[in-house]
């Protein structure tokens, strides 16, 4: 199975579900920024745990050679973190992050963007807030790759909302490291 089908897929699941969701990670970065390799889809999806025995047996339906636990579900809920779906047959994985009940993270939700990915309608990061979140993965990891993806975005996307970037990155104290950015690029 190719990614694209895959995120398409689970894409339909969701929407069938009704269950929102945003893509952001590797493949939004590939949308609104540079093209680059990507070995997983990363979701964002406001789950309740009355969706959960659905949404495993809908994705257990997209092939026999797939893993999800129901028991980590439960887990990621709860503790509002991860599960993993994964696709075996094609080394295919698929992140699904527990949206966080914070303002920002709210935000974000409101702010996608939907875009027609080969025929399908799939909500995607806004480039700001896939910055800001890329910002704070760096904070907490020190991943020149997420550094790179912001670099990417910034440059390739021409007509960004700055004012709500900055006032975001100041209230998660990723600010310094965004103006630094910022001058780079003016450098060029």
């Amino acid at each position: 199975m190719e990614q694209e089908k895959l995120l398409r897929e689970v894409a339909e699941i969701l929407k069938k579900l009704d269950i929102p969701y945003i893509i952001t990670g590797g493949i939004a970065v590939v949308v609104w920024g540079r093209p680059r390799f990507t070995a997983d889809i990363d979701i964002v999806v406001e789950l309740k745990s009355t969706q959960i025995d659905r949404l495993a047996s809908e994705l257990l339906k997209i092939d026999k050679d797939v893993y999800i636990d129901k028991r980590m579900m439960q887990r990621a809920l709860f503790n509002k973190g991860e599960f993993n779906f994964i696709h075996s047959g094609s080394g295919l994985k698929v992140d699904f992050w527990i949206l966080k009940n914070n303002v920002f993270d709210r935000e974000r939700l409101k702010r996608r963007i939907k875009k027609n990915i080969a025929g399908t309608d799939i909500y995607l990061s806004s480039p700001e807030d896939l910055i800001l979140i890329k910002l704070l993965w760096y904070n907490e990891s020190e991943s020149t790759r997420q550094i790179e993806d912001v670099e990417s975005i910034l440059k390739i996307q021409k007509k960004l909302d700055m004012k709500y970037v900055r006032k975001w990155a100041k209230l998660q104290d990723t600010i310094s490291i965004l103006e630094e950015l910022l001058v780079k690029q003016l450098r060029g």
